[in-house]
């Protein structure tokens, strides 16, 4: 619930109102409640503001996620599909992109400007397994290098897990990790 939370409109929010108090105790001088107003007031805004310019919003999920899926991630999603749930599904501050890092490390964001953008995610039921599928828009890479770099996911975001990338529409990407249960480490965490 907290990760739904932006702390930049909190920190804004919270700042505001004790700044308004603050401003509104300076003109009906009330000295306690003005120095309180400025000297916690302030901070709180310019924090939130600070938060505000890096924040970076959830990735929403495209499709409810079934009771059936759900059952499955319970059974069977590995550590990593649940991280990668949980970090792009949340407000996060001070990064470029979700999954920036990871896109570097495998090749497909050569400059911020050619890197694939996540814009959604679905959990899905793919022939009995879990699998978390995820929605990149990609207009400057292509689904060539997409396929090339199948291998080097797998083995990325493995073990427990098979990549696949599908390319439904121009310009957008589907990366799809399916969990192997049978053939590879699952958590129970």
């Amino acid at each position: 619930m907290l990760r739904r939370i932006s702390l930049a409109v909190l920190g804004l929010s919270v700042g505001g109102v004790i700044t308004i108090v603050g401003f509104t105790a300076y003109f009906l001088d009330y000295a306690t409640l003005n120095l309180a107003g400025f000297f916690y007031g302030i901070p709180l805004l310019l924090g939130g503001l600070a938060l505000k310019a890096s924040e970076l919003e959830p990735v929403p999920l495209t499709q409810p996620t079934s009771p059936e899926v759900k059952a499955l991630q319970t059974q069977q999603a590995t550590i990593t599909q649940k991280q990668i749930l949980r970090d792009v599904t949340r407000f996060r501050y001070g990064q470029e992109a979700h999954l920036d890092l990871a896109l570097g490390h495998l090749g497909l964001s050569p400059t911020d400007e050619e890197r694939p953008v996540l814009k959604g995610l679905r959990e899905e039921n793919v022939d009995g397994a879990y699998s978390l599928v995820l929605e990149f828009d990609s207009p400057l890479i292509s689904f060539e290098t997409w396929k090339e770099k199948q291998p080097k996911m797998t083995t990325f975001f493995g073990p427990g897990v098979r990549v696949t990338v599908a390319n439904p529409q121009e310009d957008t990407v589907e990366v799809a990790m399916i969990a192997t249960p049978l053939e590879g480490a699952v958590s129970e965490g």
